[in-house]
């Protein structure tokens, strides 16, 4: 791993964690106000200068127990490929009711930041029961160690 790598997964676990006690919200993304694990993902990746602002559109909160569209693995494809292993700064998505609907960034082997329905933005151990009970997959950025020359 470049260093110019480890400095923009380490700028991601930063932008993460400045969301932490952030409360959790459906649909929201204000930060210490209000947020979802969709929207985390998205307004982390895009602060670290990863991926470009985007708006996932309208979804209800409990989609992932009548739809089987994997929506939340089909925007992480767009943006990123998946892995064995993670590292810092990765993105881990959980199989919660039909889909892969819940996810959050890596801090280490097995520390996570993620927004979870009624505690909000928190550290969570991923060998924790309410999530190594459910499928799991972990997602690595296509821009990791891609410089766009000061061009964000």
């Amino acid at each position: 791993m470049s260093p110019f790598e480890v400095l923009q997964r380490d700028a991601v676990v930063a932008q993460a964690e400045r969301w932490l006690r952030t409360p959790y919200q459906h649909r929201q993304h204000l930060l210490g106000v209000g947020v979802d694990c969709a929207w985390l993902l998205i307004e982390v990746y895009h602060a670290a200068g990863l991926i470009p602002s985007i708006d996932p559109g309208a979804y209800a909160q409990d989609w992932h127990l009548h739809r089987s569209e994997e929506r939340y693995l089909g925007w992480l494809e767009l943006y990123g490929r998946q892995i064995d292993t993670p590292q810092r700064g990765d993105v881990t998505v959980w199989k919660f009711g039909r889909t892969f609907s819940h996810g959050a960034v890596v801090v280490d082997e097995h520390r996570i930041i993620h927004a979870y329905r009624d505690i909000g933005v928190e550290f969570a151990d991923m060998r924790e029961e309410r999530l190594s009970s459910h499928t799991v997959r972990y997602y690595t950025l296509n821009r990791y160690g891609v410089s766009d020359g000061g061009q964000q």
